[in-house]
């Protein structure tokens, strides 16, 4: 993934070999002490690597949250898989992790990611400079469980 100039340029990023390095080790180091994080998604068919998603603990504006990222190999876009993705890993957020809420966020020119976060329910919340960079901020609260 790191190797695809278009899929990193959605990250807003592009990774040294040491840096992927060092955003690998992170991102074990986050499953240990969460319990979650980052998984790798799969072609059911031919087993191809489709991209990664998940649920990580960031700071941001000066709030710790709990964001869903997601990143999609450029094969893969427009069919529909970011948001399948999201809906599955809200899933196990909400329900198996009981999170109350969470974030997402990309930059202001990714679009696309926008309409998956909207799809999946995201509200905008506000604009803000993330690394540097112009992003938008958009927030999901878990629904409340009724009792009948």
């Amino acid at each position: 993934m790191k190797l695809n100039s278009t899929v990193m340029a959605t990250l807003a990023v592009v990774r040294s070999d040491k840096q992927t390095q060092e955003f690998l080790k992170e991102n074990l180091n986050h499953w240990k002490r969460y319990g979650y994080g980052l998984w790798i998604f799969r072609d059911k068919v031919k087993n191809q690597f489709v991209g990664r998603g998940g649920l990580r603990n960031v700071h941001i504006a000066d709030n710790d949250e709990v964001e869903l990222a997601y990143s999609l190999m450029t094969e893969f876009w427009g069919k529909g898989l970011a948001t399948e993705m999201g809906e599955t890993i809200l899933k196990v957020g909400f329900e198996q992790l009981g999170l109350t809420e969470v974030v997402c966020f990309t930059t202001t020119t990714n679009r696309a990611s926008q309409r998956v976060m909207e799809k999946l329910g995201f509200q905008y919340e506000r604009n803000l400079i993330h690394a540097d960079l112009h992003h938008v901020f958009y927030r999901l609260k878990a629904l409340p469980k009724y009792s009948i």
